[in-house]
């Protein structure tokens, strides 16, 4: 049996009438940016997010990048970032010229330690930017207390946790802006890039989407030197028309995971850890193991996909060997880079499919 890391046919077959409805609505009106597709998903995009603004954007790198510029974030800032997630967090804070303070995480969920922010913090920091790693909300009332005690932004990072809920709230309306990414592999994925931001303050919508449309609130009318980062018509039909199925995507995720949680065993393999108050939505489940490398081969011989999340670091990645991190300094971060590995997820899954999963798994010596 061959089982794919990820598959994306099950649910295209699901919806595939609804897909194809979008296409052709927006083929037939030759209206391809800015019209009453990104409208419609905006407006549906937000309140499933339990947010009053959603401004979709080209990708999510560009949506964390505005929403730094939308909080006036620039040089001479720093903005906490975990030490473990993808290089796209680290890279929306230098790309509007702020600097990059890594935390590390906590090693049971992957996602940043709110016990080891305060202590980074300086009279220099003007941000959190906690990530929602693999599908997982991080523990937000402690980060939301902390930025409450020192007068800083939370800019949460979604791009793998669409529709995630921490303590029954959706991620996405625990901050002051969010960025989420529409990658196609995501939970909530496009048929190319895409992104959004989501915000309860209108300012800082209005900002976003004008530094998205080159800097202009209307028609040759510039007030910032903006970016051409906008969602197009095609992108955002596209995700109308798989909105509607999210939860239920999640749901199936959700009993996947479950199957995994309660069927592998191998003692040489550690399971994700779910914290009490979050339900996650399992865009990626990653085990971890000491022996890794020969783990990944005895499931690839068996016709097993995976993946690995993150191999490298941040903090080691040569274009931020100007900040003068060695190996060393961040030990959990290497630690996750070096053991974790990411078995098949994807909405769609058979108990066949699973069942052979794990078996493939307990069966590793």
């Amino acid at each position: 049996m061959k089982v794919p890391f990820v598959s994306l046919k099950p649910l295209e077959k699901t919806i595939d009438k609804e897909l194809r409805n979008a296409f052709d609505r927006v083929y037939g009106r030759s209206w391809y940016i800015e019209g009453e597709e990104d409208t419609a998903f905006e407006k549906a995009f937000a309140e499933y997010c339990d947010c009053k603004y959603a401004v979709g954007v080209g990708n999510g790198l560009d949506a964390l990048m505005l929403a730094l510029k939308a909080l006036n974030i620039g040089p001479g800032d720093e903005v906490i970032v975990p030490s473990n997630t993808y290089i796209a967090t680290a890279l929306a804070v230098t790309y509007v010229g702020a600097d990059v303070v890594f935390v590390e995480p906590d090693i049971r969920t992957f996602n940043i330690n709110p016990a080891l922010i305060e202590e980074k913090i300086t009279d220099k920091t003007k941000a959190i930017m906690p990530v929602h790693l693999y599908g997982q909300a991080c523990d937000m009332d402690p980060i939301v207390e902390i930025a409450r005690k020192h007068g800083l932004y939370i800019i949460e990072d979604c791009a793998q946790a669409h529709g995630s809920t921490y303590k029954g709230k959706r991620i996405g309306s625990f901050s002051d802006i969010a960025g989420f990414s529409f990658y196609p592999g995501k939970n909530l994925g496009a048929f190319g890039d895409a992104g959004a931001v989501t915000t309860n303050n209108k300012e800082y919508a209005d900002k976003v989407r004008a530094l998205g449309n080159y800097g202009s609130d209307y028609k040759y009318h510039h007030i910032y030197k903006g970016h051409n980062s906008r969602l197009d018509e095609f992108q955002a039909a596209i995700l109308s028309a798989k909105l509607p199925s999210l939860d239920e995507v999640n749901k199936n995720r959700r009993a996947a995971a479950r199957k995994y949680l309660e069927g592998i065993s191998n003692p040489k393999v550690i399971l994700p850890y779910v914290l009490e108050d979050v339900e996650p939505v399992w865009h990626i489940f990653g085990i971890r193991c000491k022996e890794r490398a020969a783990l990944e081969k005895h499931l690839n011989d068996r016709g097993i996909g995976t993946n690995k999340h993150y191999p490298i670091p941040m903090h080691l990645q040569e274009c931020y060997k100007d900040l003068g991190f060695k190996k060393g300094d961040f030990p959990i971060a290497e630690e996750i880079s070096e053991t974790e590995l990411s078995i098949p997820m994807y909405y769609g899954m058979t108990d066949e499919e699973i069942n052979y999963v794990i078996d493939a798994i307990n069966s590793f010596e």
